[in-house]
């Protein structure tokens, strides 16, 4: 969290752990990434092909996806100007008693040591203010210098003596910044501030709070794959804080709480969003390992975003659009800001506007300390509230998301498809400086000739614009610009077949996988045969297709990973909306003429000891070597290495012997070693090829 600009600061965010490099001696060879090259009015002349794909089927947007937070301090938290705000912009979640707050601060006595209460934020008032917006609370209880019972006591008064139904309880906040990894700005009473602990007691905290309602959600604080301090194992932890708290917390558990400041400039923070991918993956990858039984059950949560660069101007807006998209169509159940009011930071300008460096959406109506600059009237909308109210008439609840993307990293693109067969196009351009013309593709769904209703937030606009025009199919964005299009589709889909259920994935080797999944229910036809579509990027790949239910696919490409959807065709052609998404990983070859044994060690948040061993399983030697993988990401390199010559060029490495380890003998291993660095989420390869040939891993 961060706290009112206004009042004294009671911790700052801490930065990322620096290790220098450990060892440079070999030769080093990396590619060098691709920059993007400042725009000309040139490149922007050149049309941004969009694709939008409605067989590539992804989450559904849930009831509670769009949400922000209140804080203790705001004295404005209850009244009905805020609310009413809120409730036009479609917030349906709100978060109570604020960020590092929530772990001073008790409930009976509304107070919070150390920090300041404003009047009328009390939690009845909060609850008055949830109904009338219409959204559901989630609320953090007490860790650090709070107890079970305590949290226990408020799940009694909010659903027994007050009958708020409130279902979603956090216990604790970023509780990791209490000083286990060396930054602390949380507040932690416990003498064991391991994350041990604090998984423990969250256990206990569940126990007590599940025993006065059985019905409520309990969630415990996760880290943000790449993020600080992810990767880090500290004291008798047996691995870093994610592995560690699911691993005792996860069976009590019904969601986990990450938060995202992605930091840097304006360019930066709107570049980043293209990790979220990789972090869902992550999350769910920890989820599945090491949580327990039926871990699909737990649900994440996105409960802090915010941005350092822009946060009252269109870069938070945007910012906020493409961040509440990318977690919402990967399955998030609810992104919040981070916050309604904050309070008048460093003022500077911002593509030619005056951002005041609040972390509100909503003007605090407040002045810097020497009266020389004030913020516009109190409630006076910034730009990520607008950006809010986009994402509302955008994505709606039950709408689906589904697959869209352009070839131009400056323009972003989204889509759902409603129930009634509408489709609703966000299209983001992140170039502060130019128009963007684009020309939009649509599979699966064909749009009829009326005007689509456009909706755009210009930079600098107090309010979004609204009407019809155009087509659907080319457009020209303004610079740093938000436009929603939506449109209707060309013919009905009466009668055509529901889409098929969640698919699940057995059997999955290094080349094959068996699909399964709920039969669809037929609309005006029987139905004829399933399709099952792989995504590769924003266009689907025809896995095959079946009569049945099942389908087993082959020819997949080792270490991969696939997310697939199940179409469902009658006999009179028409075609269902897709299935839920699934997304799998292909691993290795049970056995192989070689192994290979990759290892990460001693991470320290942006790097790590990584090393490799090779193993020979034939009956002669091999005399000289090459060894190849390819990164998932394109923010991970090696930055040294050892025991070998190390080069990497784009995402590919390639390691070559030195003369004393070029032969490997029947049966017998090589080593060697490298100082690996990431920049986001960690996504290790698990294939490698020696000599051409996929090895087994071990």
């Amino acid at each position: 969290m961060q706290t009112p600009n206004t009042l004294p600061a009671w911790r700052a965010r801490p930065l990322r752990s620096r290790r220098a490099a450990l060892l440079t001696s070999l030769s080093l060879a990396v590619g060098a990434l691709a920059a993007i090259n400042p725009p000309t009015a040139s490149a922007a002349a050149d049309p941004v092909a969009v694709t939008v794909n409605a067989r590539a089927g992804l989450a559904t947007v849930p009831d509670t996806a769009l949400g922000v937070n209140h804080a203790i301090w705001d004295q404005h938290l209850g009244s009905t100007a805020t609310s009413d705000l809120l409730r036009d912009a479609g917030v349906r979640m709100m978060r109570y008693p604020g960020g590092s707050y929530a772990d001073i601060y008790h409930w009976k006595d509304h107070t919070a040591p150390g920090g300041y209460v404003a009047p009328g934020t009390d939690f009845d008032t909060f609850m008055a203010a949830v109904q009338r917006v219409g959204a559901e609370p989630m609320i953090i209880a007490n860790y650090g210098t709070g107890t079970p019972a305590e949290a226990a006591d408020w799940v009694r008064y909010a659903n027994v003596t007050k009958s708020y139904g409130a279902r979603y309880w956090t216990v604790g906040n970023e509780n990791y910044g209490n000083g286990h990894y060396g930054s602390a700005w949380e507040a932690d009473d416990h003498p064991d501030k391991s994350a041990s602990q604090y998984a423990r007691l969250v256990v206990e905290y569940a126990d007590a709070m599940k025993a006065v309602d059985p019905t409520i959600k309990v969630g415990a604080v996760l880290t943000m794959p790449g993020n600080w301090p992810d990767g880090i194992t500290a004291g008798a932890d047996p691995g870093p804080w994610n592995q560690t708290v699911l691993s005792i917390a996860g069976p009590k558990i019904d969601f986990v709480d990450v938060h995202w400041y992605p930091g840097g400039t304006a360019a930066e923070s709107l570049t980043r969003t293209n990790q979220i991918p990789d972090a869902m993956y992550l999350l769910r990858q920890q989820l599945n390992r090491y949580a327990g039984p039926n871990a699909d059950r737990i649900g994440i949560s996105f409960t802090e975003l915010n941005v350092d660069a822009g946060r009252t101007t269109q870069p938070a807006a945007l910012f906020l659009a493409d961040a509440y998209s990318g977690l919402l169509e990967n399955g998030v159940f609810t992104a919040q800001w981070w916050n309604v009011h904050n309070g008048i930071g460093t003022v500077s300008e911002v593509a030619g506007q005056t951002d005041y460096g609040d972390f509100g959406m909503l003007s605090s109506g407040a002045c810097t300390s020497d009266g020389s600059v004030c913020e516009p009237p109190l409630n006076t909308p910034f730009a990520p509230y607008h950006g809010l109210s986009m994402m509302n008439v955008f994505a709606k609840a039950g709408d689906q998301f589904i697959r869209a993307g352009t070839d131009q990293p400056l323009v972003t693109a989204h889509a759902v498809r409603r129930a009634n067969g509408d489709l609703a196009v966000l299209l983001l351009n992140k170039d502060p400086d130019n128009a963007r013309p684009v020309t939009i593709d649509y599979a699966g769904f064909t749009p009829s000739a009326a005007a689509p209703t456009v909706s755009t937030l210009t930079n600098g606009a107090t309010g979004i614009t609204t009407g019809q025009s155009g087509s659907a199919t080319s457009r020209t964005l303004p610079p740093y610009s938000l436009t929603t299009l939506v449109l209707r589709p060309a013919g009905t889909s009466a009668g055509r077949p529901s889409a098929p259920g969640q698919p699940t994935a057995s059997g999955v080797t290094d080349r094959t996988a068996t699909i399964t999944w709920p039969a669809a229910t037929p609309g005006g036809s029987p139905i004829a045969k399933y399709e099952v579509y792989r995504q590769n990027g924003a266009i689907s790949e025809q896995l095959g297709e079946t009569s049945a239910t099942s389908l087993t696919v082959g020819n997949l490409v080792p270490g991969s990973r696939y997310t697939v959807n199940v179409l469902a065709r009658d006999t009179a052609g028409r075609v269902s909306g897709a299935s839920p998404p699934l997304t799998f990983a292909t691993g290795s070859p049970a056995t192989s003429a070689c192994t290979v044994r990759f290892t990460a060690n001693n991470d320290w948040g942006n790097g790590y000891i990584g090393g490799v061993e090779i193993t020979n399983n034939g009956t002669r030697p091999i005399n000289g070597w090459t060894l190849t993988w390819t990164w998932p990401t394109g923010w991970q390199q090696v930055s040294s290495g050892w025991s070998a010559t190390w080069e990497q060029v784009g995402a590919a490495v390639r390691v070559i012997p030195t003369d004393d380890n070029r032969q490997i003998a029947a049966g017998g291993s090589v080593s060697a070693g490298f100082v690996g660095a990431y920049s986001g989420p960690n996504v290790l390869p698990t294939a490698f090829r020696l000599n051409g040939t996929v090895c087994a891993t071990g």
